[in-house]
């Protein structure tokens, strides 16, 4: 009884052995692969910190990239503003100086204008001449309203400009002129010496010639000076009761303007022949606040007709050139006059002769020859 136990304890406890190997074998395969584990989980934690570096990486290159992409929008933005700064201040400076060229063709021009201003205008005083009227005159109208009309024709001498050593010698007859210049130089002969002399064509001035129609109204005056004492309406009608007494060389008035701009009116009478009276008086006494004298004057318009200019060289006349001042000026004029008269020097019959000593200047003017 007592062995049965025994054995069995025995086999009892050989099985305890048995499964606490197992249990050490369980327990060093779970120690291997909690250590597996570890690795494992060390690997991954290393390999998570290093895909957070590179994300990190990443982050960093892509931030950079934007900023770099920015930093290159903007330089592009300044670079096409820069550009286009650039082509605006050629621009500015294309039309500057175009602007220069403009102004100089212009003040060019304005000189030109100016000059042919200055060559075509006429300068002219026209004296006072009495009138004996020694027919009467009986007018066709028997209202007198039409104006007094006058036509002017107006003729301006050809000329040219006489400086100091020059001469102009004008001879009869077209081919002696013609002659003289065709030689090159001339020597004329003095008492104690000679004198060389150059013949020139000459380049005349141009001359204009054009006709003026010029009608005066009978029934019409301009006021002037008018001051602007009262509103417009109110000024017509004191014009008109001003200008409607004949005490006073007025008479009955049929129209009045004014212009309180100015200080200008017109009046327009109803009958012929007032005006000529207050027209040739050149002042009328008006009744406004007080009496106050204006200026009057005739109402007239004009007409240009047949404008014409003439520009050439005279066919019978010659410049001289280049003449010293070795004898007095009457003495070297002769001397001149005696040797284009000869025929031995290709001259012939002269017409006039003007010589100029040195320092003197005039203006010669030609009259057409005779048909």
């Amino acid at each position: 009884m007592a062995d049965i136990p025994i054995n069995k304890m025995v086999s009892a406890l050989e099985e305890e052995d048995g499964e606490l190997e197992e249990a050490k074998k369980e327990l060093e395969t779970w120690k291997t692969k909690a250590e597996k584990a570890d690795d494992v989980k060390a690997r991954l934690i290393l390999e998570k910190l290093k895909e957070d570096e590179a994300k990190d990486k990443a982050m960093k290159e892509c931030l950079a990239c934007v900023e770099k992409e920015k930093d290159c929008d903007f330089t592009q933005s300044m670079k096409a503003v820069q550009e286009e700064i650039l082509n605006l201040g050629n621009r500015r400076q294309a039309l500057l100086d175009k602007l220069k060229r403009c102004q100089t063709e212009l003040e060019a021009k304005r000189a030109e204008s100016t000059k042919l201003k200055h060559k075509f205008k006429i300068y002219a005083q026209i004296p006072d001449i009495e009138v004996n009227y020694r027919t009467q005159y009986e007018e066709q109208m028997g209202d007198g309203s039409q104006p007094i009309s006058g036509r002017y024709l107006i003729s301006q001498r050809a000329s040219v400009h006489l400086q100091g050593g020059q001469a102009l010698i004008t001879f009869e007859e077209e081919k002696v002129a013609s002659q003289i210049l065709k030689i090159p130089k001339c020597s004329v002969s003095c008492e104690h010496s000679s004198v060389d002399v150059k013949p020139r064509r000459i380049a005349m001035n141009p001359a204009v010639k054009f006709e003026v129609i010029l009608d005066v109204s009978r029934k019409e005056v301009e006021v002037h000076n008018i001051p602007p004492s009262m509103p417009e309406d109110r000024m017509k009608d004191r014009l008109g009761l001003s200008f409607c007494r004949p005490s006073r060389g007025g008479g009955e008035v049929e129209r009045v303007k004014y212009d309180k701009n100015t200080g200008s009116g017109q009046i327009t009478f109803l009958h012929p022949g007032v005006a000529d009276g207050l027209a040739l008086r050149g002042s009328y006494r008006l009744d406004l606040d007080s009496e106050v004298n204006v200026q009057v004057g005739p109402v007239y318009s004009h007409q240009l007709l047949r404008f014409q200019t003439f520009c050439g060289s005279p066919k019978r006349t010659v410049l001289l050139e280049d003449i010293e001042d070795k004898e007095e000026e009457e003495d070297l004029q002769d001397h001149l006059e005696i040797h284009f008269q000869k025929p031995s020097n290709y001259g012939g019959e002269i017409e006039s002769i003007r010589y100029l000593s040195g320092g003197k200047a005039l203006q010669a003017f030609f009259c057409e020859d005779p048909l």
